[in-house]
């Protein structure tokens, strides 16, 4: 199958995909118990007026099917509507507390990849007591879900030692980094146990095959057969962990940046499902989903470039 015309195909099906999402999105916040206009009211009795008046400048009073249909149509115009807790378009905010969030999470992908494929490379090929403490080390970290990560992290380093901030964003780069060091080990700690992990397995796989051994026969040095011949050939199994990675980390951002106060997008999906915001929540689970499915596209195309055994359409190595 060509490039493009795979690119195409999975173009379509994302659409697809990412339509019947956003109906399942728009459909679940209505299904929740509870509404917008109780929280408006602040527990406050209203007469049937004010009520109708609330409904009414919300779309509150249109029929399920015309409520979803507005939306939708605005969200094709890149307007997610107006915030009903916050009194302000859903664009503004998400810009505000984007920055925040982009920054945590390439900084928790950064050491996922980095201590994810050390510690694998280090099991699978120094073997012994290195391999035993990658495992036990690994095990603990997969065992170790990332607001009990955040807790501990945060009572040790932050409270009790007093090394890092134990919340906030703090005021220009430099500051931002520091404040989002916890956060960042706290978010990457479960996946960089499981990355090492895989790729560890797929190494140690490799490791076995019939030329490894004919290459190691011909005199190349232990070096290059790892790094030409093992490491390439595991990083294709590697590579299809990538939408699991991305997956989890836009879950777990949401837990991790309120415990530490972050105030990014995670808190405010947070915050927002409390409240009943249904623009804000719905316009986030609609961009969580859509960057899921875009980093699986990027994988699927990126797979074929890894491994030459895998052909488009497919991430089955050719028999």
């Amino acid at each position: 199958m060509s490039f493009l015309r795979f690119a195409a195909r999975r173009l379509v099906e994302m659409a697809a995909t990412l339509a019947g999402a956003s109906f399942l999105i728009f459909g679940a916040m209505h299904l929740a118990p509870g509404s917008p206009a109780s929280f408006l009211l602040a527990g406050r009795s209203a007469s049937p007026d004010a009520l109708q008046a609330i409904n009414a400048q919300y779309h509150l009073d249109e029929p399920f099917l015309v409520q979803y249909l507005r939306w939708a149509g605005r969200i094709l115009q890149g307007d997610f509507g107006r915030s009903i807790t916050y009194r302000t378009d859903v664009s503004r905010l998400l810009a505000d507390r984007l920055p925040a969030t982009l920054l945590l999470v390439a900084m928790a992908l950064v050491l996922v990849v980095v201590l994810g494929l050390l510690l694998g490379w280090i099991g699978a090929v120094r073997g012994g007591a290195a391999d035993s403490a990658v495992l036990v080390s690994t095990t603990v970290a997969v065992g170790t879900p990332s607001f009990v990560a955040a807790v501990l992290l945060q009572g040790l380093f932050a409270v009790k030692l007093g090394w890092f901030p134990s919340g906030g964003t703090g005021d220009g780069p430099g500051p931002m980094l520091w404040h989002l060091t916890l956060p960042a080990v706290a978010l990457a700690l479960y996946l960089i146990g499981m990355l090492a992990r895989v790729t560890r397995a797929a190494m140690v796989d490799v490791l076995g095959h019939e030329h490894v051994t004919v290459a190691r026969t011909r005199g190349v040095t232990g070096h290059q057969v790892v790094r030409r011949h093992v490491f390439r050939n595991a990083l294709g199994t590697v590579l299809t962990t990538g939408g699991l990675i991305v997956s989890t980390l836009l879950v777990c951002t949401v837990l991790v940046e309120t415990a530490f106060s972050v105030g990014g997008v995670g808190q405010l999906l947070e915050l927002s499902t409390t409240t009943k915001d249904f623009p804000t929540v719905q316009a986030i689970s609609l961009i969580m989903v859509g960057l899921f499915m875009a980093v699986n596209l990027v994988v699927d195309l990126l797979h074929p470039l890894v491994d030459p055994r895998v052909t488009l359409g497919t991430r089955k190595a050719a028999g």
